[in-house]
């Protein structure tokens, strides 16, 4: 299969990419408006891969069915929409909008082009922890799941950030960006299709002199099968040995799991550290080796027109919850001065 990126903004394009080409893919070229840390990495990290500075060669080649893109947040869906109406599927980095409007545009494309708009939610994609805790609860482990709670934390590095990284505006405001993921866990653990967010709130605590930032954020959601919490932050502390100590807790009727996706504190070496107990055990288990399905099965469905990577309902549910959830979230800390 024939590829190409568009939109070099954002780091998680080499996560899109690397997961990509170990399938065999072929990346024919990438594209991005400006030169930034991102694309300067690319070149360096992947030189083989040609740029090119027209992306209407890579729109109009007949040959690319999948374009990767991880543009500045806001800018997404109007380069998803191009793709699509060229005539290409699309995997994007999450957010995959940031306004209802945009949303509303991306649906109206699904429909006229019947193009595949994927996003690639990295923290269920790729993490082998939580394909196994999704296998475990299809055996029955946990019996019916009760609730999701998930944490986000993430390092603000913030010398290193891009100038529309603190702008609301231009990234999506906290809840839309990082809380996607844990809405996507949320959806996809409960099985819920009719969906609330009972309440929300976005804050600013550690970072006054930049008021464009949120670093805090907080949603409680509800659905027709389940419940959940989810919290969100910039404040992992240097002294963790990597960017954010993720987790996510499943409560089923029978059992329950906890993952501690990239890292287990003052405990074992690795990541995928995943916890379960039921009626018969309670044990841990290394889920590092666990193999990931998201990206072989988009690969097949690309080819066969078919969603066993994600529903494409579930990938606009998502969306559409995380930006009801900024758009109603009340502000606090430095926010509300």
């Amino acid at each position: 299969m024939k590829i190409a990126a568009m939109g070099v903004e954002h780091r998680h394009i080499f996560g899109q990419l690397q997961e990509m080409l170990a399938l065999g893919c072929e990346c024919k070229g990438w594209w991005t408006d400006n030169d930034n840390n991102i694309s300067e990495v690319f070149e360096k990290k992947i030189p083989h891969i040609p740029r090119v500075l027209d992306k209407n060669i890579l729109l109009n080649d007949p040959e690319i069915d999948l374009i990767l893109i991880a543009d500045i947040p806001a800018k997404r869906a109007s380069l998803a929409i191009e793709c699509m109406n060229a005539g290409k599927d699309v995997m994007l980095d999450k957010p995959g909008c940031t306004t209802l409007e945009q949303l509303e545009e991306i649906k109206k494309t699904i429909d006229t082009t019947k193009r595949i708009f994927s996003i690639d939610f990295s923290e269920r994609f790729e993490v082998p922890s939580v394909q196994m805790a999704s296998n475990l609860i299809k055996q029955g482990e946990i019996g019916k799941v009760v609730q999701t709670v998930g944490f986000g934390p993430h390092r603000l590095n913030i010398d290193t950030r891009p100038d529309w990284f603190f702008r609301q505006d231009l990234y999506g405001g906290i809840l839309c960006d990082i809380a996607s993921h844990q809405i996507d866990q949320f959806l996809y653990f409960t099985k819920s299709t009719d969906v609330e967010i009972t309440s929300s709130s976005v804050g600013n605590f550690a970072n006054p002199q930049n008021t464009g930032l949120e670093d805090f954020g907080e949603i409680l959601i509800h659905g027709d099968q389940g419940q959940g919490y989810i919290r969100v932050d910039w404040y992992t502390p240097d002294a963790l040995p990597n960017w954010g100590d993720g987790r996510l807790t499943i409560l089923g009727t029978d059992g329950y799991i906890e993952l501690r996706k990239y890292v287990d504190i003052a405990g074992r070496e690795g990541t995928d550290h995943l916890f379960i107990v039921n009626k018969k055990r309670c044990e841990y288990i290394d889920a590092s080796k666990e193999p990931l399905t998201y990206f072989g099965n988009l690969m097949q469905d690309i080819i066969n027109r078919t969603e066993t990577a994600m529903k494409q309902s579930h990938c606009l549910k998502v969306m559409e919850l995380a930006i009801q959830a900024q758009n109603s979230a009340k502000r606090i800390g430095y926010l509300n001065q």
